[in-house]
């Protein structure tokens, strides 16, 4: 057990998986959920469920939070604090928003889609700001490149690599 000011704390902790979820290919905007309980605005994220791999636990919270379909393209980083009693560690993901909106899960009051500087700007936590902060500049360079290289088709095969596992969409593609 460990201590953290006046609160002890198991040394397992928390792990949970997000995004960083883009919308447009010109000018990205960035996501920001605002959390209805809290009326707190945070990054999409939530909880690993049981035997649920980090990555798709980031894109079944992406959904759920955003509303969205997204694509997952790369690992941006990872942040960790003490949550309740317990230390917790997120790690996120680049990803690409698509699709038309659908209903919102119940903990979500709203999303908003705002540029990357007014995204940092309305994040409640400060760990969360300086994370999108450092990593966002890269993940709209990522973006805006990505968007200027990829075709149609590339776009067609990435959203269904992303309705796939992606161990069964490389094996398909090797027996092609």
């Amino acid at each position: 057990m460990t201590t953290f000011g006046n609160k002890a704390q198991t040394n397992i902790p928390i792990l949970a998986a997000g995004g960083v979820v883009l919308r447009g290919r010109k000018k990205p905007l960035v996501a920001v959920v605002q959390l209805r309980q809290q009326k707190t605005w945070v990054l999409p994220k939530g909880k690993l469920h049981k035997k649920e791999t980090a990555v798709a636990a980031a894109k079944r919270e992406a959904i759920e939070e955003t509303g969205r379909d997204v694509v997952v393209y790369e690992y941006l980083g990872q942040i960790s604090y003490v949550s309740g009693s317990s230390p917790k560690i997120a790690k996120f993901w680049r990803m690409e928003a698509h699709g038309k909106p659908r209903k919102l899960m119940s903990d979500v009051q709203s999303v908003k889609w705002l540029p990357l500087n007014k995204a940092v700007a309305k994040l409640s936590r400060p760990r969360e700001r300086k994370f999108l902060q450092r990593v966002g500049p890269k993940a709209l360079a990522a973006a805006e490149r990505d968007s200027t290289r990829t075709s149609r088709l590339g776009r067609f095969f990435s959203r269904i690599a992303s309705r796939v596992s992606l161990l069964r969409f490389w094996r398909y593609l090797l027996l092609i």
